[in-house]
């Protein structure tokens, strides 16, 4: 796409060029002669971009002999036409040698720009570069080596720094895709630092695996792309290191545990912005900005067992003195609660006095007898059998206790039946009346009815 031959007329500064403007500035102030500009005989192929107003009809091209090129009547290989909101691009093969002239709305104080040798110029990429730094670029355009100062121009190309990997196996980003870091901007917006002053600034998130990369350099436009590989760069892994102590920091505080590698990055430098999510979904934010040599703490209170996430944003110099902003990858650690203690319900049992008071045990038993032995090795399945024995015992000592209070009462009874016999038999005793006798056989029905029942408990 570049010109072949020289215009007919030089520059004042003796380079080539494939067009010439016509006429004076007078003349071309004439509504009839605006744009009219002629190309050389000896050009092979030619980009052109008109600049017009946002939303206007594309311009119409006159050839020299008069005939016209409409955009929506283009057709065949010798001539692309791609329009935009605000600009037309044109690529003519073998254009007809002459003067033409632009139709159009376009923009006072435009002119015509032929595209030959588009390049993209970014600052060099530092030779200590981290997986998950945030890092800022910028770059300037130059067409045929000359820098482009025309700020519409930004609406015409897009400026992208892509990754390609290696695939040294070497290294963790083998076999890895290709990853579009950064596309510079001149719109004031994000890191660019003021819109239109002819500096695309470019901010990489490199947030891509560490390892060997080929930074590709790509201009692009709606008729060409324009590449420029570097040699490759090394991402190293990102140097922040995070641990916690559980229970570090006393009672009920977690310690959080900050370092580096402090052979990429000077620890004095380091300072850290970070925020903490608690398992129950609470946020902490906290900020350590004291320059030392030592690793960073943290306190985190650990109210609470479950998942603890930390996220953090580093500032720092490298060991090269390159100030850095990093973002750290998300850092969780697992607080698990404490498991009870296991306790013998038999020592938790406390025997007490008759009066209330607790009892003192007592230490002359002695220890080497079995009965000694067995409490004090005791387990609690064997005090589980030791207390249903008890119920056994309780129970059969009931059921005893009936049978000789029965035997007493049977025993009672009889010694006074025979007391009453012999009373009978006494001459200077009446004999007993009739009534007297029924009782005495109703109470020995009742008698026999209640060793009979004895019996059958027993």
């Amino acid at each position: 796409m570049n010109p072949q031959a020289s215009s007919e007329s030089e520059s004042t500064d003796n380079e080539a060029s494939p067009l010439t403007e016509l006429g004076t500035e007078y003349q071309n102030s004439i509504e009839l002669l605006r744009n009219r500009f002629r190309i050389d005989y000896k050009v092979d192929e030619i980009t052109m971009v008109f600049f017009r107003e946002y939303g206007s009809a594309p311009v119409v091209l006159v050839r020299p002999d008069g005939s016209k090129i409409f955009q929506s009547q283009v057709e065949g290989d010798d001539i692309f036409w791609y329009d935009a909101d605000t600009y037309d691009m044109i690529s003519i093969k073998n254009p007809v040698p002459g003067p033409w002239q632009a139709v159009g709305r376009i923009l006072p104080g435009s002119r015509v720009m032929v595209l030959s040798d588009i390049q993209l110029h970014a600052d060099k990429l530092p030779s200590i570069i981290f997986s998950g730094e945030i890092l800022k670029s910028t770059a300037y355009l130059t067409n045929d080596g000359k820098p482009i100062d025309y700020n519409e121009f930004r609406d015409v190309v897009e400026l992208t720094i892509e990754l390609i990997s290696t695939n040294n196996p070497n290294y963790d980003n083998f076999g890895a895709n290709d990853q579009l870091i950064a596309t510079f901007e001149d719109n004031g917006r994000g890191m660019d630092e003021a819109p239109l002053d002819g500096t695309f600034t470019g901010q990489f998130n490199l947030s891509v695996p560490p390892g060997e990369w080929k930074p590709i350099f790509r201009v692009t436009t709606p008729m060409f792309t324009r590449e420029q590989e570097n040699p490759p760069i090394l991402l190293y892994p990102n140097p922040i290191k995070l641990d916690v102590e559980l229970d570090g920091g006393g009672d009920r505080y977690h310690k959080l545990l900050i370092d580096t590698d402090r052979e990429l990055v000077d620890i004095e430098s380091l300072l850290i912005d970070g925020k903490i999510r608690f398992p129950n979904g609470d946020m902490q934010n906290f900020s350590l900005t004291e320059p030392s040599n030592d690793v960073r703490e943290h306190l985190i209170v650990a109210y609470e067992e479950g998942v603890f996430r930390v996220k953090l944003t580093a500032y720092g110099t490298t060991s090269e003195g390159r100030d850095f902003i990093l973002d750290v990858p998300e850092y969780t650690f697992l607080a698990e609660a404490p498991e009870p203690e296991v306790v013998d319900p038999m020592l938790e049992e406390t025997p007490t006095a008759d009066d209330g008071q607790t009892a003192v045990p007592d230490t002359s038993m002695d220890l080497d007898s079995d009965i000694g032995i067995a409490d004090s090795t005791a387990e609690p399945e064997v005090s589980d059998e030791m207390d249903d024995s008890t119920i056994m015992m309780l129970i059969i000592g009931v059921n005893g206790t009936i049978v000789v209070i029965g035997l007493l009462v049977v025993t009672g009874v009889m010694v006074k039946r025979k007391m009453a016999r012999k009373k009978s038999l006494s001459p200077s005793t009446p004999p007993a009346s009739a009534e007297g006798a029924g009782d005495e056989k109703k109470r020995g029905s009742m008698l026999s009815k209640l060793i009979g029942m004895f019996k059958k408990s027993g």
